[in-house]
């Protein structure tokens, strides 16, 4: 595995978080066949994942209040908040089996851990646990012939902000079995880890990668500017409340569930006079293959809002090839429940 290396410009430290998330596709895109590691730290950042509701997920106000910037990625899961005290890391690896290469990453870190005398354990769905208590929360994305993996890391971490960034809903704290964020989380420090920060980094960087570094050139860099210049799109952010304008005859729609094993949903939908679907969204903390607007929303978009109808359009969808484990059944009962 070879390891990303940033030149030795100190600019580097100051960039906002999606400069790294496109340094990962700048890399998927444009390197040679192969695997790639890189470690990096932002300034105090809430991370969404790339169906979830912005608006649902962080306090917005305290965000602005207290200098914490909010971005979207381009993988699926749920919410998480990093600044210098955690690391963050970037997986880029061959082929098209995200699970696979997925269980084979968040493996490999917990393997490092575990050398350096922290039982870590991959759990869940996305989850490395010391004694189950979370310590670094992982998510992946996948581009025709590459999977993208990052995840964070708790070397510390400051409660205050964690417990008032993140507005997680009371199902997915009660589906933890927790009452609050801080509570399911420790970090390496508090595991009693002997290496200091710096130190620490240098040695997952060792452990993982195991030949000459690739050394992002000026150009190199400018390019992964442009594409960095699409997570700032509002577009992708999305933090509004939906459409613009909703008309004066139809009806809002929203459900919300969590399924055991796959993650948080909300959907939420219009009825128009004659009981059609219209403006079909689905937004929440679960992982996907491909996009669910291309492959899910549209397609139920002008289908009348009964069962028989829906099932009858979404057997022409595959909903596990989007969203893992998600089959047709559980599709239709979290748009009619």
């Amino acid at each position: 595995m070879r390891h990303i290396k940033f030149s030795d410009n100190t600019d580097i430290i100051h960039r906002r978080l999606p400069f790294f998330l496109a340094t990962e596709e700048w890399v998927a895109r444009n390197l040679p066949a192969g695997d790639y590691f890189f470690s990096w730290q932002v300034d105090p950042t809430v991370i969404c994942g790339r169906n979830q509701d912005i608006l649902k997920e962080v306090d917005m106000d305290y965000c602005r209040e207290n200098g914490i910037d909010v971005v979207r990625r381009r993988s699926g899961g749920g919410a998480v908040f990093a600044d210098r005290e955690n690391f963050m890391f970037s997986y880029i690896t061959d082929g098209d089996d995200i699970t696979g290469e997925f269980a084979r990453y968040t493996e490999m870190i917990a393997q490092a851990l575990r050398r350096i005398g922290i039982e870590a354990e991959p759990t869940g769905r996305n989850d490395i646990t010391i004694q189950g208590r979370k310590v670094a929360g992982n998510a992946f994305y996948h581009i025709p012939g590459r999977c993208i993996a990052h995840g964070t890391m708790l070397y510390n971490f400051d409660p205050v902000h964690i417990s008032k960034a993140l507005t997680p809903s009371r199902a997915k704290l009660e589906s933890k079995g927790v009452k609050s964020v801080q509570s399911r989380i420790t970090c390496l420090k508090q595991e009693g880890i002997s290496l200091a920060p710096e130190d620490f980094e240098s040695y997952m960087i060792r452990s993982i990668t195991d030949s000459d570094p690739y050394i992002l050139s000026a150009a190199d860099i400018a390019e992964i500017e442009r594409i960095e210049e699409t997570y700032y799109a509002p577009s992708f952010l999305k933090t509004d409340t939906g459409s613009d304008s909703v008309r004066s005859d139809a009806r809002i729609v929203t459900n919300h569930t969590r399924l055991d094993g796959i993650g948080e949903f909300y959907i939420e939908y219009t009825l128009d006079s004659q009981n059609r679907i219209d403006d079909f969204r689905i937004s929440g903390d679960f992982f996907m293959s491909e996009e669910t607007d291309i492959r899910i929303s549209r397609r139920l978009n002008g289908i009348p809002c009964e069962k028989e109808a829906l099932r009858q359009a979404i057997l022409h969808i595959d909903p596990a090839s989007v969203i893992p484990c998600l089959t047709h059944d559980k599709l239709l009962d979290l748009i009619i429940p």
